[in-house]
């Protein structure tokens, strides 16, 4: 036989749910109160997260700083060292993001966290970015390229022109003299033709250009060593001693070229000083945006019974 309840049976069931709506009601305001029972806590904890935000901002742009000195500095050392700096600084940043994604597990909103994120794969890109830059900017090729090309280049090519000025000097009266004029003016000028192609080169980014730049510079060098072989097939030249400098002095200063060529074709002052001012400074903007936002977001968190970052309305 099944039994039924009876009317005071059913009388108790209200209560009990009475209870415990009322019961599970004390439980939300305990908890709400016991979480907002330190507002000064809280206050705390919302400082702590904005500090770190402006330290990484500050960080990040002491990075930026060293990082462009280190792509213009003219030394290795110099720009060694800027490398450095730029690095540790870098550094500080990961360690402030790592310390500021704690404090975030805490107490942060998903709004928070969500930027804090966005933050982290915008500074990977920039790492990223930097570790390229910074790895050409110590290199200075380009730079070396330009001292040699202004250094024992630019000796070697004088020291060729003042030989064949002394072989056009001493054969003035000859009956080659106008032959000797010809061919020796023609190997001064196509030197001198291979010189000024030189600084072109270094300074530039584009493969394709370089390749027409020293095809040039080839055609020029053969006309030369035409020249030359033409001045030393000259009876009255047979076994002259200025000649052979002149044609010692452009083997080395043909030498000399194949290195700045190299080092040209390295090109990683160009290459950093590209990626500094397209990539990095994109990647550079997208991380200021996420942390400003972040910071606003931090600054916008509501804290029972304080206002923060605003200012109070009045009643």
């Amino acid at each position: 036989m099944t039994s039924t309840p009876d009317a005071g049976d059913r009388s108790v069931v209200p209560w009990m749910v009475a209870g415990a709506a009322i019961l599970a009601l004390l439980l939300l305001l305990v908890w709400h109160f016991a979480r907002n029972a330190n507002p000064a806590q809280e206050l705390a904890l919302k400082a702590s997260r904005v500090d770190l935000v402006g330290r990484m901002q500050l960080a990040l742009a002491s990075a930026a700083e060293a990082e462009k000195s280190a792509v213009l500095a003219i030394t290795d050392q110099d720009s060694q060292t800027f490398a450095d700096q730029a690095r540790a600084a870098d550094a500080e940043v990961e360690r402030e993001r790592q310390e500021l994604g704690t404090l975030l597990a805490r107490g942060g909103t998903q709004r928070e966290k969500d930027l804090a994120t966005q933050f982290s794969r915008a500074f990977g890109d920039l790492q990223r970015i930097d570790d390229e830059v910074l790895r050409l900017a110590v290199q200075n090729t380009n730079l070396k390229a330009y001292a040699l090309a202004f250094g024992p280049a630019a000796d070697a090519l004088a020291e060729m022109d003042a030989s064949l000025a002394r072989v056009v000097a001493r054969h003035a009266g000859s009956p080659d003299a106008k032959r000797v004029v010809l061919l020796a003016s023609g190997a001064r000028i196509g030197v001198l033709r291979i010189q000024t192609l030189l600084a072109p080169h270094i300074a530039e980014e584009s493969d394709a250009k370089m390749d027409r730049l020293e095809a040039s510079m080839a055609r020029e060098a053969t006309e030369v060593r035409k020249d030359l072989d033409a001045l030393a097939a000259l009876p009255a030249l047979k076994g002259d001693a200025d000649l052979a400098a002149a044609a010692a002095s452009f083997a080395r200063y043909g030498e000399v070229r194949a290195r700045i060529l190299a080092l040209s074709r390295e090109n990683t002052n160009v290459r950093s000083l590209s990626l500094s001012l397209d990539q990095k400074r994109k990647a550079m903007i997208l991380c200021l945006d996420a942390l400003n936002a972040l910071r606003q977001a931090i600054l916008e968190e509501p804290i029972a019974g304080v206002t923060y970052g605003r200012p109070v309305s009045p009643r």
